[in-house]
């Protein structure tokens, strides 16, 4: 079956290879160039081939050395314009045809969002980043874009400001001076790229402002390099912030599945509109801001990013329908890398941590159950992101941990993992493919006993299966909750007083790390909303209304919003209104408390104009539309079909 979310005949014929030639415009907010495709054909006599568009502008177009006339199909809303070009005579198979197309990009590219120097953290310079995953590619290149095909691609791009792509930088080299030198933000620079491992289009990815580079520890004999891209302000705390950890998870990483491929991992911190945690872009992992903390305690969604290497970048879902593949592997995998580095507890912690956004989010979808299922059956032109949530990661990551513990463990799951990796490396596979692959590994590699292990799980409950609880209840080791929930218990039951002083104290955190206390706010949650002196207290106490960790301020702002008719969430509601928009008044000097930093990060603008919602939707429908313009047009869509009571957020 085709890809239901691309207009393209990638089945007849297929980019094998993409050189690209751009030029950034800061002014027009466009990107002007020319693609030049490899296309090999897979069918017999292929009259034409179909690329997927969205908001182009296309001025010319070459089928080998011959102008051809092309049409662009109306508009879908979801998949964009197909683009037909017919070649000067039918292509056989096995032939390989060359195509160029002259284009530029408009102000209505949703892969692209173009920041206001105001919009950094510098304010010096504006700033681009893309974002294509999962259908975007298509608004910043014609394109075949579906995840089943994957080219290597080499690019030349022209701007004013240092750029990266994701793709080996050939020059100006990444260690000499910034912007080859040149006077930054005025002087143009060639910059070239080469990507020799085939990726898929929602891996295409472009980011340009004023950037720096700093050099990260690589372990002996290792064959790739590492490091991390900022803007110049943020650099030095960039650094600081992952270059204990980074490396040292690839290694690990490596001992579980295959050496790393790509031969540079570097991170890029981006400006805070970003609307994800992080996005495992070759070569260059883009990441949000939120995680420098000053304290490292957000590095493990590192950890999930280089997983990504693997599961996704190596082995990739062939179409949205199987996007667990890529995000429930990578999370099954990511914690038992927590395991390895640190103690089973850790492992287990994770799981309960995932456990909470699990079943939020399947309490959300309740009205749309198609979307609790692992493998959604998408129709032709649905869009994927309507479903994004945390369900293909957590419901993923606990099939398959419930297959590893029924099979009968580690020793016997993790000689599997790594033939799966190898067994797929650089393909694009369904479910189907991976549950077969699984079943002829054990039946070669196990024993009787291994087959039969899988044929007792209920494959079409997890795989198909809706509701607000898993098929099979999975236990986890909550040994590091004990003293979160223990101090939630305490909480809970001084409902009724009225001296807190003597209850509660800055030190009861002592001896809890971050990801502890996020778990004792979402404990809280489980209770019945605590009166608005506790929380005015929970907040001053233990400084949660002016943390600059967000995990914890998007927590502590969820309790304090849990009843909303109460008067505690009235009075929050303004705070988180605030907040996540980057308009607090400045408390102390976390950056958070900076005015326009807003939250872009789906991950905490979503549930809080959710809340906000539920509690003032005034409020929470002029905070937003006053600051629309600063979120990713992904995160505009989102927010804009916040759920509240069945209804939609914002009417279009």
């Amino acid at each position: 079956m085709a890809d239901p979310t691309s207009q393209s005949n990638y089945l007849l014929i297929a980019t094998r290879h993409l050189s690209l030639e751009w030029t950034l415009d800061f002014l027009t907010r466009t990107v002007r160039g020319t693609a030049v495709y490899e296309l090999e054909v897979k069918g017999n006599d292929v009259a034409e081939v179909i690329l997927d568009t969205a908001d182009l502008v296309i001025d010319g177009i070459h089928v080998d050395e011959d102008s051809v006339a092309f049409t662009l199909g109306a508009k879908h809303t979801v998949m964009g314009s197909a683009l037909h070009i017919p070649f000067p005579c039918p292509a056989t198979k096995g032939a390989s045809v060359k195509l160029t197309i002259e284009y530029e990009t408009t102000t209505d590219c949703t892969a692209l969002q173009w920041l206001d120097k105001e919009q950094t953290q510098g304010g010096k310079f504006p700033f681009l980043f893309s974002q294509c995953q999962p259908i975007y590619a298509r608004s910043l290149v014609p394109i075949q874009d579906t995840p089943s095909v994957k080219f290597t691609y080499n690019a030349r791009v022209t701007a004013a400001l240092p750029t990266l792509m994701s793709a080996i930088l050939i020059s100006p080299p990444s260690t000499g001076p910034p912007h080859d030198g040149r006077k930054i933000g005025q002087d143009q620079v060639t910059y070239v790229f080469q990507q020799p491992v085939p990726i898929p289009s929602y891996l295409l990815a472009i980011a340009s402002g004023n950037l720096r580079y700093r050099p990260l520890p690589v372990p002996k004999g290792k064959d790739w390099t590492s490091g991390v891209w900022a803007e110049e302000e943020l650099v030095d705390a960039a650094e600081w912030e992952f270059k204990e950890d980074t490396t040292k998870f690839l290694e690990a990483e490596e001992k579980i599945t295959m050496p790393y491929r790509f031969g540079v991992y570097d991170l890029l911190v981006l400006p805070p509109s970003f609307p994800y945690g992080g996005m495992e872009n070759a070569c260059v992992t883009f990441v949000t801001p939120t995680l420098l903390t000053g304290d490292r305690t957000l590095v493990d969604v590192v950890v999930h990013e280089i997983t990504h290497s693997w599961f996704g970048n190596g082995v990739t879902h062939a179409d949205a329908c199987h996007f667990w593949l890529n995000e429930g592997w990578t999370t099954y995998v990511e914690r038992l890398l927590q395991q390895i580095l640190q103690t089973p507890a850790h492992r287990g912690f994770s799981f309960l941590i995932g456990s909470k956004m699990l079943y939020d989010d399947l309490k959300l979808y309740e009205s749309r159950p198609s979307y609790q299922r692992l493998q959604i059956a998408f129709e032709y032109g649905e869009n994927p992101d309507d479903a994004y949530s945390s369900v293909p990661y957590e419901k993923g990551a606990n099939f398959l941990l419930h297959i590893e513990r029924t099979l009968g463990g580690l020793d016997v799951f993790l000689p599997y993992v790594k033939n799966y990796v190898q067994t797929f490396m650089g393909k694009s596979i369904t479910t189907q493919q991976w549950k077969d692959h699984l079943y002829a590994y054990y039946r070669e590699h196990g024993t009787g006993e291994n087959v039969e292990a899988l044929d007792s799980l209920d494959w079409d409950g997890w795989l198909h299966g809706e509701g607000l609880t898993l098929p099979v209840p999975v236990e986890y080791d909550v040994t590091l909750a004990l003293q979160s929930n223990l101090l939630a218990e305490r909480w809970d039951k001084a409902r009724t007083a009225t001296d807190l002083h003597e209850l509660f104290k800055a030190s009861d955190l002592q001896e809890l790390n971050a990801n502890q206390i996020v778990v004792f706010l979402e404990r809280l949650q489980s209770y019945p909303a605590l009166p608005k002196l506790h929380i005015s207290f929970l907040g001053s106490t233990y400084s949660f209304a002016t943390t600059p960790n967000a995990e914890i301020r998007l927590r502590f702002y969820q309790v304090a919003l849990l009843d909303p008719q109460s008067d505690a969430a009235r009075q929050y509601a303004v705070d988180a209104a605030a907040w996540v928009v980057g308009e607090e008044t400045p408390k102390g000097s976390g950056g958070e408390g900076r005015k326009g930093v807003i939250k872009g990060r789906m991950k905490f603008c979503r549930p809080i104009f959710r809340a906000l919602h539920t509690v003032d939707a005034e409020l929470a429908l002029g905070t937003y539309r006053r600051h629309k313009l600063a979120f990713h047009p992904i995160a505009r869509n989102l927010i804009e079909k916040v759920r509240t009571g069945g209804a939609f957020m914002i009417k279009h």
